[in-house]
């Protein structure tokens, strides 16, 4: 039970913090280094001097679907829906905005490049389903969903700044981005001074962007997501730890993924849907590093991580972010977080 409220989680930032547009180089962020209570200003690029040989980083490989679509019912009512998850060839789960919800059976004319039909209702999210194959339609007809605090429409900029280099398996709808901070020569300098690579897949939902509305953060609903946890990386994670080197997550979707695999108490291989929510008095199973962007105010994000760094560290460190005005958010720059068990 968190000794924390909600309102804990509140602080004012300021709208020009909130990075709008990439750096036409990914590894040119800055970087917090929070490292116990002392905060450092390094840029990123300055990471591969803070990992050591051995050290793993674990990344997250999914890949943004371009999953927002606008589009007319038969009616001539306008839409728009945002693929939430891939459910298998022909189908989806999506959020859909519409003056009227419409009910089974409607037909969607979406992109006026093809026709889906609305099933069954999943809570707040539509079922439907494509007249051909999920992936190839939304590759070719959708258009990449930003988040919701970035003003401009997607562009073929922000289709190549908002993968990962390493995006490999297509479902998320949101990227995971604290990889965004990584291009090619950056890791190919990790990788010769012996830092370890592996890979999670853990398909970001939208819901990452919603902020926790309950005081009580126990009464809180979290939202699902999927991910799958490869037996390779169990293997490199186990022999990381053996030899007393840090599990370093790159982004808390690799966190998220590396701790539900490790609630038996020890990191299993399989896939699963998780709802852990990590909120301050979490005892961390598998990481002792993480590398993470700044999040929203009232977020699980925030959450996470004060769970993860320290609530008053955290604190501390987002102040001194906004006063030496780092960018925030999707689009800009990251910290480099140690677990409290290890810093102490």
């Amino acid at each position: 039970m968190s000794a924390y409220s909600l309102s804990d989680f509140d602080f004012n930032l300021p709208q020009e913090r909130i990075a709008q547009f990439p750096l036409p180089d990914r590894s040119a962020s800055r970087l917090l280094h929070l490292d116990g209570e002392q905060i450092i200003d390094r840029q990123f690029a300055d990471i591969v001097n803070l990992l050591q040989a051995g050290d793993l980083l674990v990344m997250n490989d999914t890949r943004v679907l371009k999953a927002r679509f606008y589009g007319v019912k038969e009616s001539g009512g306008k839409i728009e829906a945002l693929v939430e998850r891939v459910l298998d060839a022909r189908t989806v789960l999506a959020q859909v905005k519409a003056s009227k919800s419409p009910g089974p059976g409607v037909k969607i004319r979406l992109a006026d490049a093809f026709t889906v039909t609305v099933g069954e209702r999943a809570g707040e999210f539509f079922t439907l389903h494509f007249d051909g194959d999920v992936f190839e339609l939304i590759e070719a007809y959708g258009r990449l969903p930003l988040p919701p605090y970035i003003e401009h429409d997607a562009d073929s900029f922000d289709e190549t700044r908002y993968q990962t280099v390493f995006n490999k398996v297509p479902g998320a709808v949101a990227a995971p981005t604290a990889g965004l901070h990584f291009d090619e020569k950056l890791l190919a300098t990790l990788k010769a001074r012996g830092v370890n690579f592996a890979y999670v897949t853990l398909h970001v939902g939208a819901g990452t962007f919603q902020p926790v509305r309950a005081e009580v953060l126990s009464e809180h609903k979290m939202h699902t997501e999927w991910y799958t946890m490869p037996q390779e990386t169990v293997d490199a994670v186990r022999a990381t730890r053996a030899a007393g080197r840090d599990v370093v997550a790159v982004g808390t979707t690799s966190l998220r993924a590396l701790e539900s695999a490790s609630q038996s108490g020890q990191l299993e291989a399989g896939s699963a849907d998780t709802a852990l929510f990590i909120t301050p008095g979490y005892q961390f199973k598998t990481v002792t590093r993480l590398i993470t962007n700044f999040h929203l105010p009232k977020s699980t994000l925030l959450m996470l991580v004060s769970a993860f760094a320290g609530f008053e560290a955290i604190r501390a460190a987002y102040a001194h972010a906004i006063a030496n005005e780092y960018r925030f958010f999707s689009y800009g720059d990251a910290m480099l977080l140690t677990t409290q068990a290890r810093a102490q």
